[in-house]
Parts: C-alpha cells; sequence; structure tokens
C-alpha cells in the first residue's frame, strides 16, 4: 500500500487538509477508516471468515448498539472516557469497545493512527471465541485476570494468564480459537489490533511474561519493533509499557519515534496525563508531542501504547 501520510496535505473528498488538521482526522477514525476499510475488509469478509465458528458466534449473540457519544478533542489530544465505548453483552462474553468494533459503528472512532481495535473483554468459565481467521494484522492478547487458552493453524497451544503479553502477527493469514481454560472463574484481557507496517508477512505467534514487581513505580517496555528489544516484536514502530503506580508516583514517557503519538489506556485508578485527569479504563490519544508527564492522583496501572499516526 502506498504511504499516503508522508505528503503535509492529503486529499480527501476532493478537499486538502493541512497535515496538523489530517493527524486530528486520523485520530478520530476519517481517515482511519479509509485505511481500515481496506484492510478490514479483507479480514473480516474472506469466505473463510464467512465458514469460521466465530462468524457463526457473532450471528448467534448479535452485536447491541449504543447512541454514538461525541468525542471530545483538544488540540492535540482525544478523550475517550469509559462509559462512552461500544459494548456488547450477550451473557458469556462482555466487551467495551474503544473503537468500531463488529455492529458498533462511530465514525468518529474508527483508530487512532495504526492502533484500530481496542476491545476490554470479559469471557464466562469455559466460554470463548472458536476457530476464525485474520490477515495482514498485528494482534496482542494482554490478560488481566484469569487464563487464556491459545490454539493456532501455526501449531502454537498455549495458555496465557495475568502478567503475560502475547503478540501474532496475521500475515499472509492465520486461523486460531480462544478460550476461557477455567471452568469455575471470568476471564478478562485487552485484545488489541494494529495496521502492520508490512503486509504478506508469515505468520508468527510469540508470548513472554512480565512480572509485575518490574514495573513498581516505572514503566516496563513489553512490546518493541525489533527481536533484540526489550519484550515481544511486531512488525510496526510500536512500543507499548505497563506501568504500576504509587498515589503521588510522577514519571514522563519520551516518544521513541518522531512523528508517532501515544495512546494511554488506565487499567485501574486515577492518573494524570498532561493535565487530563483519567480514571479507570478511559483513554487519551496525544500526538505532536516529544513527552508525557504522569502523576498518579491514586494507585493506578496504566498502558501506554505508542504508535504512528501514519498508515502506510
Amino acid at each position: 500500500m502506498k504511504k499516503i501520510l508522508k505528503h503535509t496535505t492529503y486529499c480527501a473528498n476532493n478537499t486538502n487538509i493541512k497535515r496538523n488538521e489530517f493527524l486530528k482526522k486520523s485520530a478520530l477514525g476519517v481517515v482511519g477508516g479509509i485505511a481500515a476499510g481496506k484492510l478490514i475488509a479483507s479480514d473480516l469478509e474472506s469466505s473463510d471468515f464467512e465458514k469460521s465458528t466465530f462468524n457463526s458466534d457473532a450471528e448467534r449473540v448479535g452485536y447491541n448498539h449504543l447512541p454514538n457519544t461525541p468525542t471530545k478533542v483538544m488540540e492535540n489530544m482525544i478523550l475517550h472516557r469509559a462509559n462512552t465505548r461500544g459494548n456488547a453483552n450477550h451473557g458469556w462474553l462482555n466487551s467495551n469497545h474503544t473503537f468500531s468494533f463488529a455492529n458498533y459503528h462511530n465514525p468518529e472512532r474508527m483508530s487512532f493512527g495504526v492502533l484500530r481495535v481496542l476491545n476490554d473483554d470479559h469471557v464466562e468459565a469455559g466460554m470463548g471465541f472458536g476457530t476464525h481467521p485474520h490477515n495482514n494484522m498485528e494482534i496482542i492478547s494482554i490478560p488481566l485476570e484469569g487464563d487464556l487458552e491459545h490454539k493456532d493453524s501455526m501449531g502454537n497451544l498455549g495458555i496465557i494468564k495475568q502478567g503475560d503479553v502475547q503478540v501474532m502477527s496475521a500475515g499472509t493469514g492465520v486461523h486460531h480459537s480462544e478460550y476461557n481454560k477455567n471452568k469455575d472463574r471470568a476471564v478478562k484481557f485487552l485484545q488489541i489490533w494494529l495496521f502492520p507496517n508490512k503486509k504478506g508477512v508469515t505468520p508468527r505467534y510469540d508470548q513472554m511474561s512480565f512480572p509485575k514487581a518490574d514495573r513498581h513505580n516505572k514503566l516496563q517496555q513489553v512490546l518493541s519493533p525489533t527481536a533484540d528489544d526489550e519484550g515481544v516484536w511486531i512488525h510496526q514502530d510500536a512500543w507499548f509499557h505497563l506501568g504500576d503506580f504509587e498515589k503521588g508516583f510522577q514519571t514522563s514517557y519520551d516518544i521513541k519515534k518522531s512523528g508517532n503519538g501515544v495512546y494511554a489506556f488506565v487499567l485501574s485508578g486515577s492518573i494524570n496525563i498532561n493535565g487530563q485527569e483519567l480514571n479507570t479504563r478511559d483513554g487519551l490519544g496525544i500526538w505532536n508531542t516529544n513527552s508525557l508527564k504522569m502523576e498518579s492522583t491514586t494507585n493506578s496501572e496504566v498502558l501506554l501504547m505508542e504508535v504512528p499516526m501514519e498508515i502506510g
């Protein structure tokens, strides 16, 4: 795919948009939706998908629509409060969508740069997603409670638990399933999709464990673009960090690649980032900055996702 954001202007609906305005629209998903339409369509509308058990599950349970809530956009920040996310509650699955997903569609929430999906999932005991396909997407799963069993067409079979981070580069195509391993308690996990920086790669899978003690009052890198850096790696110029902070702790984060933005997602507690107060499950996207300043106003846990703002 041609890199569409390398120039200072971009033509959308025959209108020239200045770079700063374009980045703001990209954060809102107006432009991200263009790329999303090209890649997601191939991912979700293939003949394989039509035959997948995931598709039949989706048809069986349906998806709920909520009225779209206006998104608060500031000069270089976009705020998504927890209670403004899309929700699909089907008993066995309760999923909150920060960005448009399945039948939850909000044109103001298509992506934040290359961050396409951020789902906060709660799956009841023994339940899960049957075998379904993906392609040309970087998929990251982060369990928050419980154990999640993964099985895929590459021959991988494993269990990820709280403290683990799992990545799957779908590339040319892969099928996988995800189930709650436990019969007596729910599993809660984040499912995150990023557009890759190259298409048609050989599918790959990896997972690593990250001790919580190693992120006490500091940021712990769990994902990067290269295999020789800390954490798991993916086909994208992205860096993920987890932090577990005490009340009153202050720190900063420096952008690793010029032009990238950061999407902060609060796992628990309250934290102030660049002057914006955030609470549990709130999300804040920031771009056109070199660093973030953070102060934990209660004990808090946060996930920082640095991602390119340009979809290439």
